[in-house]
């Protein structure tokens, strides 16, 4: 099983620089688990970003996988993890649905980067200084 974060969907969705990592998960949707809080980040993201249409084309496709409710057991395992970890609210219950469908969590979250069972991908970034000298 694979859970994307929030980061690799919008990676994805944007053809950002790390898509082709997250692409080829997306060809398996069930083997893809999706928290509620995913798709909240996601949907919001693209609709304060690329308008209506775009979100919920982000949302039916990431409804082909199976999505994963925030029960009350997840919530107190996402408070451990959160406590554990150092990691804020939702990303400790995407962290908690992960470990609970024994998935793979793929990311571009540094907040992640150290934790067992994430595949972490650093946003590339590239840089200029303001004078032209790259």
């Amino acid at each position: 099983m694979n859970l994307l974060d929030s980061s690799a969907w919008l990676a994805f969705f944007a053809n950002e620089s790390n898509a082709d990592q997250f692409a080829e998960l997306l060809e398996f949707p069930d083997e893809l688990i999706i928290p509620t809080v995913v798709i909240y980040e996601v949907f919001k993201v693209l609709l304060r970003e690329s308008g209506e249409e775009d979100a919920l084309a982000a949302y039916a496709a990431m409804s082909q996988g199976q999505i994963i409710e925030i029960t009350p057991r997840l919530a107190v395992e996402s408070a451990r993890l959160s406590l554990r970890y150092r990691l804020p609210m939702a990303d400790s219950m995407i962290l908690a649905a992960a470990q609970a469908r024994d998935a793979i969590l793929w990311t571009q979250d540094a907040d992640f980067s150290d934790i067992p069972g994430v595949k972490y991908y650093p946003k590339s970034t590239i840089q200029t200084d303001d004078a032209g000298n790259d």
